[in-house]
């Protein structure tokens, strides 16, 4: 069994935020494999499914971000999950918008959401890192986080979460290089990504 976290903060007044694009994943997901109808359940709510034959559970944290562990450790627990069975998607400043990296264990990078998560079950999951760039200055962070996508974002975010969602089931498989490869090829380039080569 696989459990799939999506990170965002809960409530209307944050759905189109960068914060969200996990939750939006998440949901992109659940709508591709026809999963079950979302239910609240682990202070989260909850979907489930299955990918390439395997019991998939998605789970959107209602807690607010920096305390999205609280969620993760009832769903682990409750269904005895492994660490390294647990993907977690998440918005990355460091990554420009439309980059999509994996990482498997490692630190939490100063993300309020991952911290949690470290908290409760270790660094040894995996995590979708979606990237939407950085504003340039640490004081304009949180805005930008908290701030909507633009409409042009469209153009590579619609794409983007389609083929996370598509191809998912190769980070199942830790084909994480084609995974990767599968979601520059569907995402297309926009000046900041061509000039941009170095956010890794």
């Amino acid at each position: 069994m696989r459990l799939v976290v999506g990170l965002g903060n809960p409530g209307e007044k944050y759905a189109h935020n960068r914060h969200n694009i996990g939750f939006m994943a998440a949901d992109e997901i659940v709508r591709r494999h026809s999963f079950s109808p979302w239910r609240a359940k682990f202070q989260g709510e909850l979907s489930e499914g299955s990918i390439g034959g395997e019991k998939v559970l998605v789970i959107k944290p209602q807690t607010f971000m920096n305390e999205s562990g609280r969620s993760v450790a009832e769903v682990v627990k409750f269904y005895k999950i492994d660490a390294s069975d647990v993907i977690v998607l998440h918005d990355e400043l460091d990554l420009v918008p439309g980059k999509v990296r994996v990482k498997r264990g490692g630190g939490h990078a100063g993300h309020n959401g991952l911290r949690s998560i470290h908290s409760v079950i270790g660094e040894g999951y995996g995590r979708i890192r979606l990237g939407i760039g950085h504003p340039g200055d640490k004081d304009r962070v949180t805005g930008h986080v908290l701030n909507d996508f633009a409409k042009d974002d469209a153009k590579w975010l619609e794409p983007l979460l389609v083929e996370v969602a598509d191809s998912i089931d190769l980070v199942f498989s830790e084909k994480d290089a084609d995974f990767m490869t599968n979601v520059a090829r569907a995402v297309p380039q926009t000046p900041k990504n061509k000039n941009n080569n170095n956010e890794d």
